[in-house]
């Protein structure tokens, strides 16, 4: 399909600008066009909500033609809207996004809602019950340092580069198991603990950031493989005030020997041979490290329950979003690994089973009572 630069005519109002554009990218098969539009209009005027609706009726300021010309024709051209004006909405908030992360969906959404629901169900103060001995002295220092390397959990400030690979030689020599009293934030025997909630695949924050957001007793880090994408989510947790401990590594490597109550993660799901046939935006613009998930698509989530046994125990809260057709398979590996009594699929608002949650109702041994 052509993509011809779309050139707008000389005097139009605001509305006669929008309904042209709109038009413009129908015909160059854009998908919701006239939602893209007034997106784009929103963000080349600077204006949004009532104040946008009331400025339809005004001239188009000719100040700003060139780049409304500009945005609209890498509309077009298929760049999806979030990436050009640099912003998506994600559970009330808005949320940076670049190329070097993947868009939030709303289906998303569902999975931190319920994520909060059985967390506040399981752990209804945000705090774990802890027996043990007492930590040693200067394990408050370290708690940002796990087997994964060095970890700044100050408003979500991303890890050097070289954690993935000193997070997989602790896991292999066993130092992710001695980590985990340092990690636990153990004091006296059956004191408290914070939640701890990890975002597995931390992408623009979205996830992480949110639960940090709305369960502010919690102590939430998020991993990601690309230290692009976790410089992302840093701004996203500046931006929103939280601090999220964020750390460079696959998938749970640079969390061994950590504590880990709830763990969350919406990982690459698209089987990769499946890739070629996905929409241009997605296809085209999206990082292909966050929807390749190998042949059928399960490599991550089979890699994570391998991965389990360099946490201290296993999570009493897992969820994860998936792909269509995927739950069944999911829903199975939870059920294999032995760790969850109750098995829920959550289904997205188009009725597709989008979420598989895995819950432990009771725990006996590991860090005592939860």
């Amino acid at each position: 399909m052509k993509h011809d630069s779309y050139v707008m005519p000389a005097v139009q109002s605001i509305r006669e600008a929008f309904a042209e554009a709109s038009s413009f990218l129908s015909g160059h098969g854009i998908s919701e066009p006239q939602r893209s539009s007034q997106l784009l209009l929103e963000h080349v005027l600077g204006l949004s909500g009532a104040a946008y609706y009331m400025a339809l009726a005004d001239p188009f300021p000719l100040e700003r033609k060139a780049d409304w010309e500009a945005l609209v024709s890498r509309r077009a051209a298929g760049e999806p809207v979030q990436y050009i004006i640099g912003e998506q909405e994600f559970y009330g908030r808005a949320f940076e996004v670049t190329p070097e992360v993947l868009i939030p969906r709303p289906e998303t959404e569902l999975l931190v809602e319920a994520i909060l629901k059985y967390g506040a169900e399981l752990w209804p103060g945000g705090t774990v019950g802890v027996r043990g001995e007492a930590a040693p002295e200067g394990d408050g220092d370290e708690q940002g340092q796990a087997a994964g390397g060095e970890a700044r959990a100050v408003r979500g400030e991303a890890a050097p580069e070289d954690t993935a690979a000193a997070g997989e030689a602790a896991a292999h020599s066993g130092a992710g198991r001695s980590a985990a009293r340092r990690e636990s934030g153990a004091g006296a025997a059956d004191a408290a603990r914070p939640l701890t909630a990890v975002d597995i695949g931390a992408g623009s924050g979205a996830i992480s950031v949110t639960l940090a957001a709305e369960a502010p007793a919690w102590r939430v880090c998020a991993g990601d493989i690309s230290p692009g994408a976790l410089a992302v989510a840093r701004r996203n947790a500046q931006r929103h005030g939280t601090a999220v401990d964020l750390r460079l590594g696959d998938l749970l490597e640079p969390f061994a020997g950590l504590e880990t109550d709830i763990l969350v993660s919406n990982p690459p799901y698209i089987p990769g041979g499946d890739i070629a046939g996905l929409q241009r935006e997605v296809r085209d613009h999206e990082p292909r490290t966050a929807l390749d998930g190998g042949g059928d698509g399960l490599d991550p989530y089979r890699r994570m329950m391998e991965q389990l046994p360099l946490l201290p125990a296993p999570p009493r809260l897992v969820g994860f979003e998936l792909g269509q057709g995927q739950a069944e398979q999911v829903a199975g590996l939870l059920r294999a690994a032995g760790h969850w009594d109750e098995i829920i699929t959550i289904d997205d608002l188009a009725g597709i089973p989008r979420h598989v949650l895995g819950i432990a109702r009771q725990r006996t041994g590991g860090s005592g009572p939860m």
